[in-house]
Protein backbone atom coordinates (compact mmCIF):
# COMPACT_ATOMS: atom_id res chain seq x y z
CA UNK A 1 0.00 0.00 0.00
CA UNK A 2 2.78 2.47 0.83
CA UNK A 3 4.60 1.62 -2.40
CA UNK A 4 1.41 2.10 -4.43
CA UNK A 5 0.72 5.46 -2.72
CA UNK A 6 4.28 6.63 -3.41
CA UNK A 7 4.07 5.56 -7.04
CA UNK A 8 0.77 7.43 -7.50
CA UNK A 9 2.28 10.54 -5.91
CA UNK A 10 5.28 10.39 -8.25
CA UNK A 11 3.03 10.11 -11.30
CA UNK A 12 0.94 13.09 -10.17
CA UNK A 13 4.09 15.11 -9.47
CA UNK A 14 5.54 14.27 -12.88
CA UNK A 15 2.29 15.27 -14.60
CA UNK A 16 2.17 18.61 -12.78
CA UNK A 17 5.84 19.25 -13.56
CA UNK A 18 5.27 18.58 -17.26
CA UNK A 19 2.23 20.86 -17.29
CA UNK A 20 4.18 23.61 -15.52
CA UNK A 21 7.03 23.33 -18.03
CA UNK A 22 4.68 23.48 -21.02
CA UNK A 23 2.91 26.55 -19.59
CA UNK A 24 5.96 28.27 -18.09
CA UNK A 25 5.37 31.36 -20.24
CA UNK A 26 1.81 31.72 -18.86
CA UNK A 27 2.34 31.11 -15.17
CA UNK A 28 3.59 27.55 -14.99
CA UNK A 29 1.55 25.23 -12.82
CA UNK A 30 -0.92 28.04 -12.09
CA UNK A 31 -1.83 28.51 -15.76
CA UNK A 32 -4.82 26.08 -15.76
CA UNK A 33 -6.38 27.81 -12.74
CA UNK A 34 -5.70 31.40 -13.83
CA UNK A 35 -8.53 33.29 -15.50
CA UNK A 36 -8.32 35.47 -18.59
CA UNK A 37 -8.09 38.53 -16.33
CA UNK A 38 -4.81 37.32 -14.80
CA UNK A 39 -6.33 36.37 -11.44
CA UNK A 40 -6.57 32.98 -9.79
CA UNK A 41 -10.01 31.55 -10.49
CA UNK A 42 -11.81 30.26 -7.40
CA UNK A 43 -14.00 27.84 -9.35
CA UNK A 44 -11.10 26.42 -11.38
CA UNK A 45 -8.89 26.02 -8.31
CA UNK A 46 -11.56 24.15 -6.37
CA UNK A 47 -12.28 21.91 -9.37
CA UNK A 48 -8.54 21.27 -9.83
CA UNK A 49 -8.22 20.13 -6.20
CA UNK A 50 -10.99 17.56 -6.66
CA UNK A 51 -9.57 16.41 -9.99
CA UNK A 52 -6.15 15.85 -8.40
CA UNK A 53 -7.70 14.03 -5.44
CA UNK A 54 -9.75 11.73 -7.66
CA UNK A 55 -6.84 11.12 -10.04
CA UNK A 56 -4.52 10.27 -7.18
CA UNK A 57 -7.09 7.85 -5.77
CA UNK A 58 -7.39 5.98 -9.08
CA UNK A 59 -3.61 5.96 -9.60
CA UNK A 60 -3.11 4.50 -6.14
CA UNK A 61 -5.52 1.69 -6.99
CA UNK A 62 -3.81 1.15 -10.35
CA UNK A 63 -0.39 0.94 -8.71
CA UNK A 64 -1.81 -1.48 -6.13
CA UNK A 65 -3.18 -3.69 -8.91
CA UNK A 66 0.24 -3.78 -10.56
CA UNK A 67 1.89 -4.78 -7.28
CA UNK A 68 -0.85 -7.10 -5.96
CA UNK A 69 0.48 -10.57 -5.07
CA UNK A 70 -2.61 -12.58 -6.05
CA UNK A 71 -6.09 -12.65 -7.54
CA UNK A 72 -7.82 -12.07 -4.20
CA UNK A 73 -5.87 -8.89 -3.57
CA UNK A 74 -6.65 -7.61 -7.05
CA UNK A 75 -10.34 -8.37 -6.56
CA UNK A 76 -10.38 -6.36 -3.33
CA UNK A 77 -8.73 -3.42 -5.05
CA UNK A 78 -11.20 -3.49 -7.93
CA UNK A 79 -14.06 -3.56 -5.43
CA UNK A 80 -12.77 -0.25 -4.10
CA UNK A 81 -13.69 1.35 -7.43
CA UNK A 82 -17.36 0.35 -7.23
CA UNK A 83 -19.85 3.11 -7.92
CA UNK A 84 -21.58 2.62 -4.59
CA UNK A 85 -18.37 3.48 -2.75
CA UNK A 86 -17.23 6.44 -4.84
CA UNK A 87 -20.62 7.96 -5.73
CA UNK A 88 -20.21 10.85 -3.28
CA UNK A 89 -16.75 11.73 -4.55
CA UNK A 90 -17.81 11.53 -8.19
CA UNK A 91 -20.86 13.70 -7.53
CA UNK A 92 -18.78 16.42 -5.87
CA UNK A 93 -16.19 16.20 -8.67
CA UNK A 94 -18.83 16.54 -11.39
CA UNK A 95 -20.52 19.41 -9.55
CA UNK A 96 -17.31 21.42 -9.06
CA UNK A 97 -16.22 20.90 -12.68
CA UNK A 98 -19.68 21.97 -13.88
CA UNK A 99 -19.46 25.10 -11.70
CA UNK A 100 -16.05 25.98 -13.18
CA UNK A 101 -17.32 25.65 -16.76
CA UNK A 102 -20.55 27.54 -16.01
CA UNK A 103 -18.75 30.41 -14.28
CA UNK A 104 -16.31 30.84 -17.16
CA UNK A 105 -19.14 30.88 -19.69
CA UNK A 106 -21.16 33.29 -17.58
CA UNK A 107 -18.27 35.73 -17.18
CA UNK A 108 -17.45 35.67 -20.91
CA UNK A 109 -21.05 36.35 -21.91
CA UNK A 110 -21.53 39.13 -19.35
CA UNK A 111 -18.27 40.84 -20.38
CA UNK A 112 -19.24 40.71 -24.06
CA UNK A 113 -22.67 42.11 -23.23
CA UNK A 114 -21.01 44.93 -21.21
CA UNK A 115 -22.82 43.81 -18.07
CA UNK A 116 -19.60 42.99 -16.24
CA UNK A 117 -16.38 45.02 -16.13
CA UNK A 118 -13.08 43.15 -16.03
CA UNK A 119 -9.68 44.81 -15.65
CA UNK A 120 -6.62 42.59 -16.04
CA UNK A 121 -4.52 42.06 -12.91
CA UNK A 122 -0.74 42.39 -12.85
CA UNK A 123 -0.22 38.86 -11.57
CA UNK A 124 -2.18 36.04 -9.89
CA UNK A 125 -2.22 36.08 -6.08
CA UNK A 126 -3.43 33.57 -3.51
CA UNK A 127 -5.80 36.24 -2.14
CA UNK A 128 -7.72 36.12 -5.44
CA UNK A 129 -9.39 32.92 -4.22
CA UNK A 130 -11.14 34.77 -1.39
CA UNK A 131 -11.65 38.29 -2.77
CA UNK A 132 -13.37 40.05 -5.64
CA UNK A 133 -11.56 41.89 -8.42
CA UNK A 134 -11.18 44.95 -6.21
CA UNK A 135 -9.39 43.01 -3.47
CA UNK A 136 -12.32 43.08 -1.03
CA UNK A 137 -13.41 39.94 0.77
CA UNK A 138 -16.18 38.05 -1.03
CA UNK A 139 -18.65 36.01 1.04
CA UNK A 140 -19.59 33.69 -1.82
CA UNK A 141 -15.96 32.90 -2.63
CA UNK A 142 -14.95 32.41 1.01
CA UNK A 143 -17.81 30.06 1.82
CA UNK A 144 -17.23 28.02 -1.37
CA UNK A 145 -13.51 27.60 -0.66
CA UNK A 146 -14.13 26.84 3.03
CA UNK A 147 -16.80 24.17 2.46
CA UNK A 148 -14.89 22.49 -0.37
CA UNK A 149 -11.66 22.56 1.66
CA UNK A 150 -13.35 20.83 4.60
CA UNK A 151 -14.82 18.19 2.27
CA UNK A 152 -11.44 17.67 0.57
CA UNK A 153 -9.70 17.23 3.93
CA UNK A 154 -12.23 14.58 4.97
CA UNK A 155 -11.77 12.81 1.62
CA UNK A 156 -7.98 12.90 2.02
CA UNK A 157 -8.22 11.42 5.54
CA UNK A 158 -10.43 8.59 4.31
CA UNK A 159 -8.05 7.98 1.42
CA UNK A 160 -5.08 7.84 3.81
CA UNK A 161 -6.86 5.26 5.99
CA UNK A 162 -7.90 3.14 3.00
CA UNK A 163 -5.56 3.93 0.09
CA UNK A 164 -6.78 1.00 -1.98
CA UNK A 165 -10.25 2.42 -2.68
CA UNK A 166 -12.01 5.64 -3.58
CA UNK A 167 -12.81 7.91 -0.61
CA UNK A 168 -16.36 7.33 0.59
CA UNK A 169 -17.89 10.78 1.00
CA UNK A 170 -21.19 10.89 2.93
CA UNK A 171 -24.16 12.16 0.96
CA UNK A 172 -24.77 14.81 3.60
CA UNK A 173 -21.36 16.31 2.88
CA UNK A 174 -22.00 16.13 -0.87
CA UNK A 175 -25.27 18.02 -0.34
CA UNK A 176 -23.42 20.66 1.68
CA UNK A 177 -20.97 21.15 -1.20
CA UNK A 178 -23.91 21.40 -3.63
CA UNK A 179 -25.54 24.16 -1.53
CA UNK A 180 -22.24 26.02 -1.34
CA UNK A 181 -21.75 25.71 -5.11
CA UNK A 182 -25.24 27.06 -5.82
CA UNK A 183 -24.56 30.01 -3.52
CA UNK A 184 -21.31 30.69 -5.37
CA UNK A 185 -23.06 30.54 -8.74
CA UNK A 186 -25.80 32.89 -7.55
CA UNK A 187 -23.14 35.36 -6.43
CA UNK A 188 -21.47 35.23 -9.84
CA UNK A 189 -24.76 35.92 -11.60
CA UNK A 190 -25.57 38.87 -9.34
CA UNK A 191 -22.20 40.65 -9.34
CA UNK A 192 -21.27 43.45 -11.68
CA UNK A 193 -23.62 45.54 -13.75
CA UNK A 194 -23.32 48.07 -16.53
CA UNK A 195 -22.16 51.59 -15.57
CA UNK A 196 -24.91 54.16 -15.83
CA UNK A 197 -25.20 57.97 -15.95
CA UNK A 198 -28.00 59.27 -13.76
CA UNK A 199 -27.52 63.02 -14.15
CA UNK A 200 -25.14 65.67 -15.50
CA UNK A 201 -24.92 69.10 -13.84
CA UNK A 202 -22.70 72.15 -14.08
CA UNK A 203 -19.94 71.96 -11.49
CA UNK A 204 -19.89 74.99 -9.24
CA UNK A 205 -18.10 76.14 -6.12
CA UNK A 206 -19.63 77.87 -3.13
CA UNK A 207 -20.51 81.44 -4.09
CA UNK A 208 -20.73 80.86 -7.85
CA UNK A 209 -23.78 82.18 -9.63
CA UNK A 210 -26.30 79.83 -11.18
CA UNK A 211 -25.78 79.52 -14.93
CA UNK A 212 -26.25 77.11 -17.82
CA UNK A 213 -23.51 74.83 -19.08
CA UNK A 214 -21.12 76.63 -21.44
CA UNK A 215 -17.96 75.58 -23.23
CA UNK A 216 -15.06 75.79 -20.83
CA UNK A 217 -17.19 74.95 -17.77
CA UNK A 218 -16.69 71.83 -15.68
CA UNK A 219 -19.54 69.34 -15.61
CA UNK A 220 -20.21 66.82 -12.88
CA UNK A 221 -21.40 63.42 -14.10
CA UNK A 222 -23.27 61.43 -11.45
CA UNK A 223 -24.08 57.75 -11.67
CA UNK A 224 -22.48 54.44 -10.73
CA UNK A 225 -19.88 51.98 -11.98
CA UNK A 226 -17.42 54.54 -13.38
CA UNK A 227 -14.40 52.86 -11.72
CA UNK A 228 -14.32 49.07 -12.30
CA UNK A 229 -13.01 46.83 -9.51
CA UNK A 230 -9.24 46.56 -9.79
CA UNK A 231 -8.85 49.83 -11.72
CA UNK A 232 -7.86 52.04 -8.79
CA UNK A 233 -4.24 52.46 -9.97
CA UNK A 234 -3.33 55.76 -11.71
CA UNK A 235 -2.47 54.11 -15.03
CA UNK A 236 -5.89 52.42 -15.09
CA UNK A 237 -7.86 55.49 -13.98
CA UNK A 238 -6.16 57.57 -16.66
CA UNK A 239 -7.93 55.43 -19.28
CA UNK A 240 -11.36 56.73 -18.21
CA UNK A 241 -12.79 58.88 -21.00
CA UNK A 242 -15.92 61.00 -21.46
CA UNK A 243 -17.43 61.49 -24.90
CA UNK A 244 -19.15 64.91 -25.17
CA UNK A 245 -20.76 65.10 -28.55
CA UNK A 246 -17.96 64.10 -30.94
CA UNK A 247 -15.12 65.15 -28.61
CA UNK A 248 -13.34 62.64 -26.34
CA UNK A 249 -12.21 64.14 -23.04
CA UNK A 250 -9.81 62.31 -20.74
CA UNK A 251 -10.87 62.54 -17.11
CA UNK A 252 -8.29 64.52 -15.07
CA UNK A 253 -6.93 62.74 -12.02
CA UNK A 254 -7.34 64.56 -8.71
CA UNK A 255 -5.20 62.87 -6.04
CA UNK A 256 -6.15 62.83 -2.38
CA UNK A 257 -4.83 60.98 0.63
CA UNK A 258 -5.25 57.26 0.01
CA UNK A 259 -6.40 57.49 -3.59
CA UNK A 260 -8.09 59.81 -6.07
CA UNK A 261 -11.12 62.05 -5.71
CA UNK A 262 -11.64 62.17 -9.46
CA UNK A 263 -12.69 59.95 -11.07
CA UNK A 264 -14.77 58.20 -8.43
CA UNK A 265 -17.14 55.28 -8.83
CA UNK A 266 -20.25 57.44 -8.50
CA UNK A 267 -19.13 60.85 -9.77
CA UNK A 268 -16.53 62.34 -12.09
CA UNK A 269 -15.77 65.87 -13.24
CA UNK A 270 -14.51 66.91 -16.68
CA UNK A 271 -14.25 70.24 -18.53
CA UNK A 272 -16.35 70.95 -21.59
CA UNK A 273 -13.77 71.71 -24.31
CA UNK A 274 -14.22 74.58 -26.73
CA UNK A 275 -14.35 72.07 -29.58
CA UNK A 276 -17.83 71.02 -28.48
CA UNK A 277 -20.45 72.55 -30.75
CA UNK A 278 -23.09 74.56 -28.85
CA UNK A 279 -26.51 72.99 -28.74
CA UNK A 280 -27.88 69.68 -27.55
CA UNK A 281 -25.11 67.09 -27.20
CA UNK A 282 -24.86 63.62 -25.71
CA UNK A 283 -22.54 62.67 -22.87
CA UNK A 284 -21.20 59.13 -22.46
CA UNK A 285 -18.56 57.66 -20.15
CA UNK A 286 -16.11 54.96 -21.28
CA UNK A 287 -14.61 53.23 -18.24
CA UNK A 288 -11.12 51.78 -17.89
CA UNK A 289 -12.54 48.37 -18.78
CA UNK A 290 -13.79 49.71 -22.12
CA UNK A 291 -17.47 49.55 -21.16
CA UNK A 292 -19.73 52.38 -22.31
CA UNK A 293 -22.51 53.91 -20.26
CA UNK A 294 -25.88 55.07 -21.52
CA UNK A 295 -26.09 58.35 -23.44
CA UNK A 296 -27.25 61.43 -21.51
CA UNK A 297 -28.30 64.60 -23.37
CA UNK A 298 -27.33 68.09 -22.16
CA UNK A 299 -27.62 71.62 -23.59
CA UNK A 300 -24.35 73.51 -24.10
CA UNK A 301 -24.45 77.26 -24.71
CA UNK A 302 -21.80 79.30 -26.48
Amino acid sequence: GRTAALAAALVCAATLTAAARLHRARGGVLAPVTGEDGRLSTSRTVAAVWVLLASYSVLAVAAGLALAPGADARARLLAGLDLGRGAGLLTVLALCCAVAVTVRRTVVLRVRAQRLQKVRADRPRAADLLTDDGGHGSFTDVQYVAVCSVAAVLAAVRLARRPGELPDLPWGLALLVAISALTYLAGKYSEGGRPVILSVVRSREVGDLDAPIRTGDDIEIRGSGFVPPGAEAPDRLARTTVRIGTVHVHVPLVPVAGGFANPADTVLTVPVPVDVEPGRVEVQVITAAGVETNRYSIDVLD
